[in-house]
């Protein structure tokens, strides 16, 4: 499978910064968001206020799409994503 990344400009919190993201998951980020009653700028602000310090946009991104459809496959407490903030440091 081949895919093409974009990067998009998007500004968050008054700080402009840019995403790159392959297309599959900037088209379900707006399935996310047009499911939700939201905007994507809506949607990727949530996500920025949600991830863990120092981690990238782009990950945290493609993470909450990827949990977004396990959850929606899966009933809950079947299978989940580990949740990054409690993982143990190195």
């Amino acid at each position: 499978m081949k895919s093409t990344i974009h990067k998009r400009s998007l500004e968050i919190a008054g700080h402009k910064t840019s995403v790159s993201l392959e297309d599959e998951f900037w088209s379900a980020l707006k399935e996310i968001a047009r499911n939700e009653g939201v905007t994507v700028f809506d949607l990727t602000t949530r996500i920025d206020n949600g991830r863990a310090p120092k981690s990238n946009l782009s990950s945290a991104i493609r993470l909450f799409v990827l949990d977004h459809y396990i959850r929606r496959q899966f009933p809950p407490g079947v299978a989940t994503l580990p949740d990054e903030r409690n993982a143990p440091r190195d």
